[in-house]
C-alpha cells in the first residue's frame, strides 16, 4: 500500500512537472500578466497614541482601580532584552495587564490593544492638557485653542494642505521643555520641586474652591484621595522620568488626605525620546485603523465611463509585493509545491498566475446556478476549518464559484436548508449573543467587542460570587421581560364618579353587544358603536381649575355625542392636596372652622350631595353651571372663581328637582361632615396616586394623558389595537371585565414618570458587583431595615436610601423609608447610607450611630421601625440645625434616645453604652468612607439624596417629595422587569463551594442585589430568536467549548454581503476566546444570479502589526492578492455607522480600477483616513411632534459654535461631525433660541440657556437624546410658520423672520469672520476676472477621475461666462485625493471659492447599496441639513455639463416661492419618444400633467426648502418607495418628479438644459447649458460624445488638464485622437437593440 500510495504521489508530481514546463516558455511573456494586488489602509486624523497610555485606559476600563495597579506594576518592572523592537514591547505590556486580570478578559484586553480602541480617549486627554495649558499661557508660547467652521471645510489658499482642526485635537506641544506638569486650577507647576512647595504651603492648597479644574467621569481619580482635598492633576506618560517623580510626590500627599490627585495620560510632542523603551511605542507611526471591510466590486461597465488620462506619477507607498501562496488555486497549494521544486520557482508561479487569470468569473449559465448556495453550505461544513473556508468563499467569491458549482451535491445539506427555511426565509441572517438577538446591520468589531466583553466581565464577577458556571450560563442567557410601553395606574376605588355605563344605561340599548365587530375593518376616523366598557375614560381634576371645569364641559359634550366611552371623574383639592403634603402625607387636622374651607372641596362636596340625592348626570350639570357661571363674570380667572358662583350653580340645578329650597339645603350641608369626609378622602387619594402634579389628566384604561378632546379621541385610538388583539385570541369576551383585566395585568398603585421611565429620561443604573466583592467596601459594614417579622426572609429587593439628615429632604427621605417597611413589605430591605456634605456635624454623627446599633443588633424587633421614626421626628425638630453639640445637648439628645428605646421595647443600656463610648473620629471616619464610596463608585456628589434599589439610582427630584408609596412602586416596578427572573435562576442554583453555614437570606439577597444591579448595566435588548428549532445535522457549524461564557447563535447566508462582514467577526472571535457556536447555513436555494460580484477584506488586526525589528507599528491592512487584470473594479468601504473616512492617498482611480494598467507595479495602493466621527441623535418635545428647523450647535466652552445642524422632521433626527474630545451642544441663538430650551434630565428651567456635555471617547460615536421645552409664555409660536408663497417673499426681507437672527451668527462660516473675509480677498486678487455683486453658489458631485475630470471642465465653463462670484460646494465622500490636491490651487488662480461638505447616511433610513444609487441620493436626500444653515440658495449642476450662460441669470430668477426648480425633459428629438416612460401607464397617470423633470440641473431655494420641511416629506417618499426594487431606477431624477404633487417644482425654461439624447440638434444654438445625457440608444461612451457634442469642451478639457499637470508637477499628454462621430463599435450596435423598458440604466444622468 505504502509504494502504492508513493507511485500515485509521484505520477502526480510528474504531472505537474510537464504542465509547468509547459508554461515555462511563455513565462516571460506572461510577465506582464502578473496578477496585481490592491492593498488598502485607513488612518485616524489624529496622530499615533503610546501603546502603553492605551494599556492603561483598558485596564480602567474593567475596574478603575486597575489603572492604578498598572501604574505601580510598571514603575517596579525593569527594562529587559524583549523591549527592543514594538513586538517586545507589546508583549511585555500585555503580560503586565493580563497579570491583573483572569484569563478570558485578558485575551480580551489583548485583542483590544492591538485593536487600538482605547486610542481615542488619549486625544480626549490631550484636548483637555491643551486647555490646560492655554489656561496659563507661558511667556514663550502661547497656547490657543484652533478654530475653525462647521459642518465644511471652507478652503482658499493653496499654499498649504488645510487640515481641520477644529474637531481634532493635537498633540500639545511640550511646554518649554517639560513633559509633565500639575494644573491645580489657580496655577501649573511645570517642577516637582515646585510641587513640594506648593504641598508644604496651606495657604496655597486653600485656596479658592471655584478655581477648582473639572473633573469628568472618565477621569483617574487615586483611590487613596480625600474626595473634599482640593484637586491636583498631573498631566503626563508613564514611562517618563517626570512622570514617576510627580507621581511618588502626589501619591505620598494624597494618602496624608492633602489633595485629590488625578492623572491624564498625555505624552506631549517632543518628549517621545524622554520616555523608557515602550513609552513612545505607538506614537511614531500613524495610527492604522482596523475593524472595516473593503470591497472591490466587479463594475458594470455598459456606458465605458472611465478616464482615458495616463496616471503619471503621484504619492507613492512601498510595493509589498506579496504573494498568499498558501491560497488554494484549482486544488493546488503553491506554496508546498515550491517546497519540493525550489528550482523552479519562476515556471511554477507563471503556472500559478495563468490558473489564476482564468478563475473570476461574473457569470455563470443557469443550470450552473441552480444550487450554488447548497454547494456552498456542503463546502463550508466539510471544511476543516468552516470559519476560515466561509470567509475564504465569500471574500474571493468571483475566483471560486466556477470550482464551486462543479462541486457534487450531498442532498442531505439540501433537504436540511430546505427544512430550516420553511422556518426562517431563505437568506436572512440573524446572530445572538448569549440569546440576546444583534442588529446585524449596525454591528462591526468595536461594537461585537464590547458586548462580549460586557458579558465576559460579569461572567468574571459572577464567578467570584461563588455562582456555579451553570448558573452563570444561565444568567448570562436569560433575558428581562420587556419594558411594558403601557403602564397603567390602577384608580379602582369608590372615589371615581362615573357619568356613564354603557352596558346599562337606557341610551346605549340600542348598540350592538358583539365584540367581534371590534375586528371589521372601519372607515378611518369612525367610531365603533359597541354595548361594553371598553374605554374608561376618568378625568383627574380639580373643579375650581379652568383646565378642570374645561375637562368637565368636554366630557359632556362628548357623552352627549354618544362618543363610546365610560366617562368618569376623580375629584380633588389643590389646597388640601398641598396641605397633606406639608402635613406628611396625612390629613390636616379640622380645626373646626368651615370658613377655611377651600373652593375645591365646597365644590365637591356639593358634587357628592347632588350625586348622591339627584343622580349622577345632575351632579356633572352642577359642574357645568359653576363653569358657565364663572365664565359670564368675565374672563376666568382661577383667582375669579368665588363662592357665590358655586352656590348659584348648585341653586340653579336643585330649583326644579329639589323638594326643599336650595338655599336650605346649603345651610344644612355646611354642618354636615360626612360629604366633607368624603371630599378629603378623595383629594387624599389622588395625592397617593401622584397625580396632582399633573393638574388635569385623563387616565383611559389606567394609562396616562392630557384632558383633552384630541388627546382622549387618541388614547381610545391607541387603546383599540389592544383591545382588538385580546379578543382575537380569546382573551377578552363579552363577559370579562376589561378594566379589572388591564388593571390586575399591569396596573400600579402609583404615577411616578421619573420611577416608570416615561418620555425620554433614560434610567440610570450603577453596577454594585465589583463593590460588593471588596471585603472592606461599605456594601458588606451595611445592616438592613426589615418590616417586621420578615427579617430573616429572602429580599429579592434593595432599597439603599444615601440621605444627608443635615437637610430637611434628607430626613424627610429617611423617614419615609422607615413608614415604606412600616406599611409591610415581605420582598424588600432598606440599607441606610449617611451621607453628609461636612462630617463635623455631631448630631448627625449621632444619628447615624443609633440607626447603626439598632440595625445591626435590633432589626428583629417588633417596634424598631416606630422607634426610629419618633426617633428621626424628635432629631428633626430639635437637633438637625444645631452645627454642634455641647456636653448638657449631647447628654440630652442621649437621654432621649435611652427613653424612647425603653418605650419600644429596647435595651436602652446598650445604646447609652454606645453613644457615651463612642468615638467621633471613627464615626467621621465611617462618614468618609461612605462619601468616599457614593462619589467614587456609584457618582454621587457629597450630600446628595439618592434612592439606590438593585443599582438603579434615582435623585429625588428638588421640590418633589419621594414618598412611601414611590418606594412601594419602584419595587414593583424593578422587581417585575428586572430581579423576577434572576430570583428564579438564583433560587435554582446547587452551591457547591459556599459553606452551608453562609447559605443565608441575607447572602442571597447580597448576591441578587449584585447580580441584578450588574446585568442593568448590559448594552443589550430584549428580543429573541428560538435558534434551537432549527435542524443542525448537516448543514451547520457547531463548535463547542465547554467552559465558555459565551455562546453564539448565528443563522447566515455565506453568500450574501452580511456574510462577507459576519465571517471574519466569528473567526476573529473563535481566536480570541474561543466561545461556543452554533451558526445554521441558510442560502438561497434558488439562484439566478451570482449573489455577489465583488472581492472583500474585513481588516482585523494582528500581533504582527507590531515590528519585530524596530519600534515602528505598521497597523492592519486590507490586502487582495492575485486580482483579475482586465475587469473593471471599483472600490468601496464598509465602515461603522459613526465613522466619516475619505481617500487621501490614491494615485489611480478607485472608481474605475483596471489592474492591467498597473505597468511594473505590482500592488496598487490606497489610503483612507477617518476624517470624523458622527455625532447623531433624536430630539423630541413632550406631547408634540419633533421640533423640525430647530437648529443646534457644538464646541468646546470658549468656542461654543463649532459645527451646526438642524433637526429634521424625521423622528427629530440631528447629525453632527464631530471627534473625541469634550463637547457642548446647545440650541443656536436666533429663532430657535428664542423659543427653546434644553431639558436636562426631563425637567427643564425656564429661560435659563443650558448646554448639554457630549464625551466622545470611543470609536462607535455617540447617539444623544434631546428634550426640548418650549419658553414660558411662548407656547403657541412656530419655530417655522407656514406662509403663502407672497409672505414669503416679503418675509425674507424682514429682520425677524426665522432665518435673520440666524444670519448674524451663522454669516462666520460663510466668510462672515476675519479670517474668512481674507481668505476671499486673497481668493479674488488671484483672480483672472475683477467679479462684484452677490455670490452663485453651485452644488456638484463627482465620483471618479472621469467625473471629476468633466468636474473642472464645468467649472471652468461656469468662470468663463459668470462675472459674479461664484462659491462651489462639492460633497467630498467621493472626491479622489487629486482632485483635493488640486481645487485649491484651482480656486486661488481662477478666483473662486470653494468647500468640501459632508453628510453621513442616517441609520433609519432605507440603505443603498450600489455607489452610483447613494451618489443619486446625496444629490436630493439631504439638502436642508447638508449645506450650513445660513445659505439660503444653490444651483446644482452635473459634473458633466457645460454652461454656456450667466448662472447669475439663473440665481436670481424668480421661482415663485417653489422649493425646487427643474428643466422638464424635451422632446423635440422623435427618435427617442420609445423611451419617454412618463408618457405612459404609472407615470402619466401619476403625474396628472404636470411635466417630467430632468435632474442634470436645478435651483433650490434652501429657506423656502427648510421652511416647508421639503426635505423631510422627500425623505418621507423615498423611505415608502426605496423598499420596491422596482421604484426610483433613477432615483435623484424619479423621486423629486414623484414627489412635485407635495414638494412643488418651477419648470425653468428649456434653454436652461440641452441635452443631445432628448433634445435634437433643432435647439441646440439656444443652450445655456449642455448636459452629456447617456443615450440608451447608442450608449455612447462619454468622452466620445463631450468632444463630438460640445464644440468647446476639448479647450476646457485641454485648459483643465494642463493646469492640472502644473500643479501636480507633471507632463502634458498629447491630445488623444478623437474617433470619428461615424465610428461604430459593435458593442454600441449590439446593445442598441436592447429593448428600452429593460434598460435599467436608460435615464442615468452621472
Amino acid at each position: 500500500m505504502e509504494l502504492r500510495s508513493r507511485s500515485r504521489f509521484s505520477i502526480a508530481y510528474f504531472l505537474i512537472f510537464i504542465v509547468v514546463l509547459c508554461f515555462a516558455v511563455s513565462s516571460a511573456l506572461a510577465e506582464n500578466r502578473r496578477p496585481k494586488n490592491v492593498q488598502v489602509s485607513l488612518r485616524a486624523k489624529w496622530s499615533g497614541t503610546p501603546l502603553l497610555l492605551e494599556a492603561g485606559e483598558l485596564l480602567s476600563k474593567e475596574w478603575k482601580d486597575l489603572f492604578w495597579e498598572f501604574i505601580e506594576v510598571w514603575l517596579h518592572s525593569e527594562n529587559d532584552s524583549n523591549s527592543l523592537t514594538a513586538k517586545g514591547c507589546f508583549q511585555k505590556i500585555v503580560k503586565y495587564g493580563r497579570s491583573l486580570l483572569s484569563d478570558p478578559l485578558a485575551s480580551i484586553f489583548e485583542y483590544s490593544l492591538t485593536l487600538r480602541s482605547a486610542s481615542p480617549r488619549l486625544v480626549v486627554y490631550r484636548q483637555l492638557a491643551e486647555d490646560s495649558l492655554s489656561s496659563f499661557p507661558l511667556a514663550d508660547e502661547t497656547y490657543s485653542k484652533h478654530a475653525a467652521g462647521d459642518n465644511s471645510e471652507p478652503h482658499a489658499s493653496p499654499d498649504s494642505k488645510r487640515v481641520d482642526h477644529s474637531l481634532i485635537s493635537m498633540n500639545p506641544k511640550s511646554p518649554g521643555g517639560s513633559c509633565c506638569w500639575v494644573d491645580t486650577g489657580s496655577t501649573l507647576l511645570f517642577d516637582v520641586s515646585e510641587l513640594l512647595l506648593w504641598l508644604g504651603n496651606p495657604t496655597a492648597l486653600a485656596g479658592d474652591s471655584s478655581e477648582q479644574p473639572e473633573l469628568f467621569d472618565f477621569d483617574h481619580i487615586y483611590f487613596g484621595s480625600n474626595i473634599t482635598s482640593p484637586v491636583f492633576i498631573l498631566y503626563g506618560a508613564l514611562g517618563t522620568d517626570c512622570f514617576r517623580e510627580f507621581h511618588a510626590a502626589l501619591v505620598e500627599a494624597s494618602k496624608k488626605g492633602r489633595v485629590k490627585y488625578v492623572v491624564r495620560p498625555v505624552l506631549p510632542s517632543g518628549c517621545e525620546a524622554t520616555t523608557d523603551r515602550c513609552g513612545a511605542v505607538g506614537t511614531l507611526d500613524e495610527l492604522n485603523l482596523g475593524g472595516y471591510g473593503v470591497e472591490l466590486a466587479l463594475k458594470n461597465m455598459e456606458y465605458k465611463a472611465m478616464d482615458d488620462s495616463t496616471v503619471k506619477k503621484g504619492v507613492t507607498l512601498e510595493d509589498p509585493r506579496t504573494e498568499d501562496l498558501s491560497q488554494e488555486v484549482r486544488g493546488f497549494i503553491f506554496s508546498k509545491i515550491l517546497e519540493r521544486k525550489p528550482e523552479m520557482t519562476n515556471e511554477i508561479m507563471a503556472f500559478r498566475d495563468y490558473l489564476l487569470s482564468s478563475t473570476v468569473s461574473d457569470t455563470l449559465d443557469v443550470w450552473e446556478l441552480k444550487d450554488l448556495g447548497h454547494q456552498t453550505a456542503q463546502r463550508i461544513v466539510h471544511a476543516s476549518d468552516p470559519l476560515q473556508s466561509m470567509q475564504e468563499i465569500n471574500q474571493n467569491f468571483p475566483s471560486v464559484v466556477s470550482s464551486l458549482s462543479r462541486m457534487k451535491l450531498n442532498t442531505s445539506i439540501k433537504d436540511e436548508i430546505i427544512a430550516n427555511q420553511r422556518m426562517v426565509p431563505p437568506g436572512k441572517s440573524l446572530m445572538a449573543l448569549n440569546g440576546a438577538l444583534i442588529n446585524i446591520e449596525d454591528l462591526d468589531l468595536y461594537l461585537l467587542m464590547d458586548l462580549v466583553h460586557e458579558d465576559l466581565s460579569l461572567a468574571d464577577q459572577f464567578s467570584k460570587l461563588k455562582i456555579p458556571q451553570t448558573a452563570i450560563s444561565k444568567l448570562l442567557s436569560s433575558l428581562p421581560p420587556p419594558e411594558s410601553s403601557t403602564f397603567r395606574v390602577d384608580f379602582r376605588s369608590t372615589h371615581v364618579r362615573y357619568l356613564n355605563n354603557l352596558e346599562e344605561d337606557a341610551m346605549y340599548r340600542r348598540w350592538r353587544s358583539n365584540l367581534n365587530e371590534l375586528l371589521m375593518p372601519v372607515f378611518p376616523g369612525q367610531l365603533r358603536y359597541i354595548r361594553k366598557n371598553l374605554f374608561h375614560a376618568v378625568y383627574v381634576l380639580d373643579p375650581a381649575t379652568i383646565c378642570g371645569l374645561e375637562s368637565i364641559d368636554m366630557i359632556m359634550s362628548m357623552y352627549e355625542n354618544n362618543v363610546p366611552m365610560r366617562f368618569g371623574a376623580i375629584l380633588y383639592s389643590s389646597r388640601l392636596i398641598q396641605k397633606i403634603e406639608d402635613n406628611v402625607g396625612e390629613l390636616p387636622i379640622p380645626s373646626g372652622s368651615n370658613a377655611e374651607e377651600d373652593i375645591s372641596s365646597l365644590i365637591i362636596r356639593l358634587f357628592l350631595y347632588v350625586e348622591e340625592n339627584h343622580g349622577r348626570q345632575l351632579a356633572f350639570q352642577f359642574l357645568s353651571s359653576v363653569n358657565r357661571l364663572w365664565s359670564a363674570a368675565g374672563e376666568p380667572t382661577e383667582e375669579a372663581l368665588e363662592v357665590h358662583h358655586v352656590e348659584g350653580a348648585f341653586v340653579e340645578v336643585l330649583l326644579s328637582e329639589s323638594k326643599s329650597p336650595p338655599q336650605d339645603i346649603l345651610l344644612k350641608l355646611e354642618k354636615e361632615l360626612a360629604f366633607k369626609a368624603k371630599a378629603e378622602e378623595s383629594s387624599l387619594f389622588v395625592y397617593k396616586l401622584g397625580l396632582a402634579k399633573l393638574k388635569c389628566c385623563l387616565l383611559m384604561n389606567g394609562l396616562v394623558y392630557e384632558s383633552t378632546e384630541e388627546a382622549s379621541i387618541n388614547a381610545m385610538n391607541e387603546e383599540l389595537p389592544r383591545i382588538q388583539e385580546q379578543v382575537y385570541y380569546g382573551h377578552i369576551n363579552s363577559h370579562t371585565d376589561v378594566l379589572e383585566k388591564f388593571l390586575s395585568e399591569s396596573g400600579y398603585n402609583r404615577y411616578n414618570p421619573q420611577i416608570t421611565g416615561d418620555g425620554k429620561g433614560q434610567k440610570r443604573f450603577i453596577s454594585l458587583c465589583t463593590s460588593f466583592l471588596e471585603r472592606e467596601s461599605v456594601l458588606n459594614e451595611i445592616s438592613y431595615l426589615h418590616s417586621h417579622g420578615t427579617a430573616d426572609d429572602l429580599k429579592p429587593v434593595t432599597h439603599l436610601l444615601a440621605v444627608n439628615v443635615t437637610l430637611k429632604k434628607g430626613v424627610k427621605l429617611l423617614r419615609e423609608g422607615l413608614r415604606y417597611l412600616i406599611g409591610g413589605s415581605k420582598r424588600a430591605r432598606i440599607g441606610i447610607l449617611f451621607n453628609a456634605d461636612t462630617v463635623d456635624v455631631s448630631p448627625s454623627l449621632l444619628l447615624a450611630k443609633v440607626f447603626e446599633v439598632t440595625a445591626s443588633s435590633f432589626s428583629h424587633k417588633a417596634k424598631v421601625l416606630d422607634f426610629l421614626d419618633q426617633l428621626c421626628s424628635f432629631y428633626e425638630s430639635e437637633y438637625m440645625l444645631l452645627s454642634s453639640l455641647d456636653a448638657e445637648t449631647f447628654q440630652l439628645f442621649v437621654n432621649k434616645v435611652c427613653e424612647l428605646a425603653g418605650a419600644y421595647g429596647l435595651p436602652s443600656e446598650r445604646y447609652k453604652t454606645a453613644l457615651s463610648g463612642s468615638s467621633m473620629d471613627a464615626l467621621r471616619n465611617h462618614l468618609e468612607k461612605v462619601s468616599y464610596f457614593l462619589y467614587r463608585q456609584l457618582g454621587l456628589g457629597f450630600g446628595v439624596t439618592a434612592v439606590i434599589t438593585n443599582g438603579r439610582v434615582i435623585l429625588p427630584l428638588d421640590g418633589k417629595t419621594f414618598l412611601s408609596d414611590d418606594l412601594g412602586l419602584l419595587e414593583s416596578v424593578e422587581f417585575e422587569q428586572r430581579i423576577k427572573h434572576i430570583v428564579e435562576i438564583i433560587e435554582e442554583v446547587e452551591w457547591k463551594d459556599v459553606d452551608p453555614d453562609d447559605l443565608t437570606s441575607k447572602f442571597i439577597s447580597d448576591l441578587i442585589m449584585s447580580i441584578s444591579s450588574s446585568m442593568a448595566t448590559r448594552e443589550r435588548g430584549s428580543e429573541r430568536a428560538h435558534f434551537g428549532i432549527l435542524n443542525a445535522k448537516y448543514s451547520a457549524v457547531v463548535l463547542n467549548s465547554g467552559n465558555s461564557s459565551i455562546h453564539i447563535d448565528a443563522v447566515i447566508d455565506p453568500l450574501s454581503p452580511v456574510g462577507q462582514k459576519l465571517s471574519p467577526l466569528l473567526r476573529v472571535l473563535w481566536k480570541c476566546i474561543q466561545p461556543s457556536m452554533r451558526i445554521v447555513l441558510n442560502p438561497l436555494s434558488s439562484l439566478v444570479d451570482l449573489p455577489l460580484k465583488n472581492f472583500y477584506r474585513y481588516v482585523v488586526p494582528t500581533v504582527d502589526d507590531f515590528s519585530a525589528i524596530d519600534y515602528s507599528v505598521h497597523g492592519p491592512k486590507a490586502f487582495f492578492s492575485n486580482m483579475p487584470l482586465s475587469k473593471t473594479l471599483t472600490m468601496n468601504l464598509d465602515v461603522p455607522e459613526p465613522w466619516l473616512v475619505e481617500p487621501v492617498i490614491a494615485v489611480h482611480d478607485l472608481d474605475n480600477i483596471l489592474l492591467e494598467k498597473l505597468g511594473d507595479t505590482r500592488t496598487l495602493q490606497a489610503v483612507f483616513e477617518l476624517e470624523a466621527l458622527v455625532l447623531t441623535g433624536h430630539c423630541s418635545e413632550k406631547d408634540h411632534d419633533p421640533p423640525r428647523g430647530l437648529q443646534l450647535i457644538l464646541g468646546t466652552k470658549g468656542l461654543p459654535h463649532l459645527v451646526d445642524t438642524l433637526v429634521m422632521a424625521n423622528l427629530g433626527y440631528w447629525q453632527m461631525k464631530a471627534s473625541p474630545g469634550v463637547w457642548y451642544l446647545q440650541i443656536a441663538p436666533g429663532r430657535s433660541a428664542d423659543l427653546y430650551i434644553l431639558k436636562e434630565n426631563g425637567d427643564g428651567i425656564q429661560n435659563l440657556p443650558l448646554s448639554k456635555q457630549i464625551i466622545i471617547n470611543d470609536l462607535r460615536g455617540k447617539l444623544v437624546h434631546l428634550e426640548v421645552a418650549k419658553k414660558k409664555g411662548k407656547e403657541h409660536e412656530q419655530l417655522l410658520a407656514s406662509t403663502d408663497d407672497n409672505h414669503l417673499q416679503e418675509e425674507k426681507g424682514n429682520l425677524n423672520s426665522w432665518n435673520t437672527n440666524l444670519l448674524k451668527w451663522a454669516s462666520g462660516l460663510i466668510g462672515g469672520n476675519d479670517q474668512s473675509r481674507k481668505r476671499q480677498r486673497s481668493s479674488m486678487d488671484g483672480g483672472k476676472i475683477e467679479r462684484d455683486g452677490e455670490r452663485v453658489n453651485i452644488f456638484s458631485i463627482a465620483s471618479g477621475h472621469l467625473y471629476e475630470r468633466f468636474l473642472k471642465i464645468m467649472i471652468l465653463s461656469v468662470l468663463k461666462n459668470t462675472n459674479r462670484p461664484v462659491k462651489f460646494w462639492f460633497i467630498k465622500n467621493y472626491l479622489s485625493p487629486q482632485f483635493k490636491d488640486v481645487i485649491p490651487h484651482m480656486a486661488h488662480e481662477y478666483g473662486f471659492e470653494y468647500e468640501l461638505i459632508t453628510y453621513k447616511w442616517p441609520t433609519w433610513l432605507h440603505k443603498q447599496k450600489e455607489k452610483q444609487r447613494i451618489i443619486w441620493a446625496y444629490k436630493i436626500l439631504f439638502l436642508d441639513v447638508i449645506f450650513p444653515l445660513s445659505l439660503e440658495k444653490v444651483i446644482f449642476v452635473d459634473a458633466d455639463q457645460v454652461v454656456r450662460a450667466d448662472m447669475g441669470e439663473l440665481y436670481d430668477m424668480d421661482i415663485k416661492g417653489r422649493p425646487l426648480a427643474y428643466t422638464p425633459f424635451c422632446d423635440n428629438n422623435k427618435d427617442m419618444d420609445g423611451y419617454r416612460f412618463w408618457r405612459q401607464g404609472f407615470w402619466k397617470d401619476h403625474l396628472r400633467g404636470k411635466p417630467y423633470h430632468i435632474s442634470a440641473l436645478y435651483v433650490v431655494d434652501l429657506m423656502k426648502f427648510r421652511q416647508t420641511a421639503a426635505g423631510d416629506n422627500l425623505r418621507v417618499f423615498y423611505e415608502t418607495l426605496s423598499k420596491d426594487p422596482n421604484s426610483l431606477s433613477n432615483l435623484d431624477q424619479d423621486l423629486p418628479n414623484y414627489a412635485q404633487h407635495t414638494v412643488p417644482i418651477f419648470s425653468l425654461p428649456p434653454e436652461w438644459l440641452w441635452c443631445e439624447s432628448w433634445c435634437g440638434n433643432v435647439t441646440k444654438s439656444k443652450a445655456k447649458t449642455i448636459d452629456l445625457c447617456n443615450n440608451p440608444m447608442t450608449k455612447e461612451p462619454k468622452l466620445q460624445g463631450a468632444k463630438r457634442i460640445v464644440s468647446e469642451w476639448p479647450d476646457l478639457d485641454s485648459e483643465a488638464r494642463r493646469f492640472t499637470a502644473r500643479v501636480l508637477g507633471e507632463e502634458v499628454e498629447a491630445q488623444e485622437s478623437i474617433l470619428s462621430p461615424n465610428h461604430e463599435d459593435t458593442s454600441i450596435t449590439d446593445s442598441a437593440k436592447d429593448s428600452a423598458k429593460d434598460d435599467s440604466e436608460s435615464r442615468a444622468e452621472l
